[in-house]
């Protein structure tokens, strides 16, 4: 599936997707109303397929995966709390330290295996303010991320999913996952969504990457969760008005971009297999799980970012020596093939 109007082949990010023509003309006949009036039939919609989807009793429709999730952090905890993490989380890593100046928490951050905590781990990052005399903040909230972006798009397995949200229960701590990639997830692993997020209060699902739509984020959990989330989004001033031309857009998401997300992964696969037979890079095969792949060179990163941008390609260096490729819905074997070929005959 081409329809990207560029004869650029755009690796950085599958953020770079644009609505197909179908997704375009579903979102021009979208019924709308005024969002924060509780008048746009198409968002309610969505709000409520996706929460029924994920198993959870309320959805609301945001602006961004960052927005879902910087609103749940901030439903979740107060000031002073910790949040558990992994050290490479989204959350982190890319959300402009919104913990601290939204949420006014710390993190305590954990070293997972390729992106991917244990239920062990995240026991023994927890701290309580009770029995330490006040030394420590009060751990309230874990969260995960599946796939893991800086794991290399790794997925978690069920019982480590399940394990860490019964841990973080027994500990007194409520459970977030960002699932931005989590369709990619459900692809790669063969789970279903509401049975993979059974044990999270709340689940951010973004639309923009994989699944192709232009904008938005739904964040689902219980019905309470989402009245207060609903009063966090419009203090963070993300109320919408005629939203349903965006939600319209997550809806054929839904109907036809799901299924071909195995697709993109097979690609991955081909992409990193091939380019770790060239003796100028490696790739850690074990973490090429879903849509991404991360790629150490033996040149410097950004001589092969040049290079390749030369040839029409364009991808994105994530430190001195390592670069990423993204596969999406505007990717084709064809473009696959390209690439390979380009960096067989650059550094063969």
């Amino acid at each position: 599936m081409r329809e990207h109007p560029s004869n650029r082949v755009d690796f950085r990010s599958d953020t770079v997707t644009q609505p197909t023509a179908a997704m375009r003309k579903a979102m021009a006949a979208a019924p709308v109303g005024d969002d924060v009036l509780g008048d746009d039939a198409t968002v309610m919609a969505l709000q409520e397929r996706v929460a029924t989807m994920f198993g959870k009793e309320a959805g609301l429709f945001v602006a961004s995966g960052t927005m879902s999730n910087a609103v749940a952090l901030r439903t979740h905890t107060v000031p002073g709390d910790e949040i558990v993490c992994d050290k490479t989380a989204h959350i982190y890593r890319y959300e402009g330290g919104g913990y601290a100046a939204l949420c006014g928490a710390s993190v305590a951050l954990v070293d997972g295996e390729k992106g991917l905590m244990t239920a062990e781990q995240v026991r023994s990052a927890v701290r309580k303010a009770d029995g330490s005399g006040s030394h420590y903040p009060n751990a309230s909230l874990v969260c995960v991320e599946n796939t893991s972006n800086l794991g290399g798009g790794t997925c978690y397995d069920l019982d480590m999913l399940d394990d860490i949200a019964a841990a973080a229960k027994a500990m007194g701590c409520a459970t977030h996952l960002d699932g931005a990639r989590i369709f990619n997830a459900a692809a790669a692993t063969g789970i279903d969504v509401a049975r993979m997020c059974a044990g999270y209060d709340s689940v951010s699902i973004c639309f923009s990457k994989g699944l192709g739509a232009p904008v938005g984020s739904v964040l689902v959990g219980s019905r309470e969760f989402i009245q207060n989330a609903h009063r966090w989004r419009k203090m963070f001033g993300g109320g919408w008005r005629q939203a349903g031309l965006l939600a319209a857009a997550c809806n054929h998401a839904l109907d036809h971009h799901v299924d071909r997300l195995v697709e993109d992964h097979v690609r991955a696969r081909t992409l990193a297999e091939g380019l770790n037979k060239l003796p100028a890079f490696s790739v850690d095969l074990t973490t090429v799980q879903t849509n991404m792949v991360y790629v150490d060179c033996a040149a410097p990163a950004q001589h092969v970012v040049e290079k390749l941008a030369g040839h029409g390609i364009d991808i994105l260096d994530t430190a001195a020596h390592r670069v990423r490729f993204v596969v999406h819905l505007h990717i084709t074997d064809e473009d696959v093939e390209r690439l390979l070929s380009v960096c067989a005959s650059e550094w063969a």
